[in-house]
């Protein structure tokens, strides 16, 4: 691979992976805090309300952060991705336009206004602005996610005689099948990191022994979320998105599923370790027949595997797709087995005293993101080597004119500026946990 291009993509991939980890926690707390609005208006009951605005005062740091490393996310287009802008930048300008003006500002002007307005507005007033929020942050990610979806599969477009793709119907773009299959599931992945932060926090409350009354409120809410959000990420979001690569990019299911040979009754691998060299699954731990069964709904359908396609259309990196994959699928079965105890011993009424599953929602804090990371390397590995699938190849789309040691300056420049960004989180955010719910900000008069 050209060392330029390497380095291109490896500053978009760290940029991108850095910026998402914001986005996937506000988007998955933005409902979370509605429910908790809503339950303060239902009953009355202050204790909601500072739960509320504990969780949006973190919220704010998180949009702050998000904000700060999704701007430069943006700019590479033009800087390192050139050949990419001139050729699509007639589709996806529209759609980040769009994400800036509308979504963006929605979010931004009614963040403020829940975090200082709340006497102004009163409490119907603040729950609407509440809803404003997420409604904003959500439509924040629609339009991104479109973005990508037109990557993944372009429709709505006209090639214009320089050779460029150009927009020709905008509603064709926004009702690609592509991204509504990939927002739904990237939203219910965004519900399972707000859900499990709840909880983790609201565990370490209850194992600390301070701000118990919020611990067993964020626990409550949290796993409720986690396992509502866990079972969507399986059915029906996991599985049309599945299909949909199945039936769009049958090349990218070979390579995830590690199915070299293409054959009817494919299994699904368990457990195993790709060997593209000689073209076979080492170690396999195999489910017969369940590919094609999730794939075509028949047990002896016949899946395509990667001899069925030119090697040059393969994805570039087979076993990084392959292994990001299972991690994501196996972390989402985790979340339902973990959210699933915790709901039945809440239902038992033994939940808050069983210091073991407290420790484990406390431990899985991080495993969402971890999940929801591997989840986007499988759609942007699984793409690859197209940057606009059939039409455009990655290796065409890069800066030219910007060498591998002007890429690499400014990669070690990103890594260390973000490094401060992620300590300077990290501070703000253990400082709220430490402070707890019952600190208040100025809520205006």
């Amino acid at each position: 691979m050209n060392s330029a291009l390497l380095v291109h993509r490896l500053h978009f991939a760290f940029t991108v992976t850095f910026h998402y980890l914001f986005p996937q926690l506000t988007m998955g707390l933005a409902p979370l805090i509605v429910v908790l609005k809503t339950l303060a208006l239902r009953r009355n009951d202050e204790t909601y309300n500072r739960a509320a605005r504990f969780w949006a005062r973190v919220f704010g740091i998180n949009f702050l952060l998000g904000v700060v490393t999704g701007i430069p996310m943006e700019f590479q287009f033009g800087t390192n991705w050139s050949h990419f802008s001139r050729f699509a930048g007639g589709v996806i300008g529209q759609t980040l336009a769009m994400e800036g003006v509308f979504a963006f500002f929605l979010e931004s002007a009614f963040l403020g206004l829940f975090l200082y307005g709340e006497k102004r507005l009163g409490p119907r007033g603040h729950w609407w602005s509440a809803v404003a929020v997420f409604l904003g942050s959500w439509l924040s990610g629609f339009f991104i996610i479109v973005t990508d979806a037109w990557m993944q599969h372009p429709v709505g477009y006209t090639t214009a005689a320089d050779g460029s793709a150009q927009l020709s119907s905008f509603w064709a773009l926004m009702l690609n099948p592509w991204a509504w299959w990939q927002y739904a599931h990237n939203m219910s992945g965004a519900v399972i990191t707000g859900a499990f932060v709840m909880a983790s926090v609201g565990a370490f409350y209850l194992l600390w022994g301070k701000f118990q009354e919020y611990g067993r409120i964020f626990v409550r809410v949290g796993v409720v979320a986690a396992l509502i959000a866990s079972l969507l990420q399986v059915f029906p979001t996991g599985d049309g998105q599945g299909r949909m690569v199945a039936f769009e990019q049958p090349v990218t299911l070979a390579a995830m599923e590690g199915l070299f040979q293409g054959q009817p009754g494919a299994p699904i691998v368990l457990i195993g370790q790709p060997n593209v060299e000689e073209q076979k699954i080492d170690n396999p731990i195999l489910v017969p027949n369940a590919l094609s069964f999730l794939t075509y709904r028949r047990w002896n359908a016949e899946v395509k595997g990667l001899d069925a396609f030119p090697q040059d259309q393969w994805p570039t990196n087979i076993e990084l797709l392959y292994f990001s994959y299972h991690i994501m699928v196996g972390l989402g079965t985790l979340f339902i087995a973990i959210a699933v105890v915790a709901a039945f011993l809440m239902w038992r009424g033994k939940l808050f005293g069983s210091r073991w599953i407290l420790w484990i929602l406390l431990l899985a804090l991080p495993f969402p993101y971890i999940a929801n990371t591997a989840g986007w390397m499988t759609a942007e590995l699984g793409r690859q080597p197209w940057l606009v699938y059939s039409l455009m190849r990655t290796a065409d789309g890069y800066s030219k004119t910007v060498s591998a040691g002007n890429g690499i300056f400014t990669l070690l420049e990103f890594m260390g500026l973000y490094m401060v960004l992620g300590i300077l989180f990290l501070f703000l955010v253990r400082r709220e946990i430490e402070r707890g719910p019952d600190a208040e900000v100025e809520t205006g008069h």
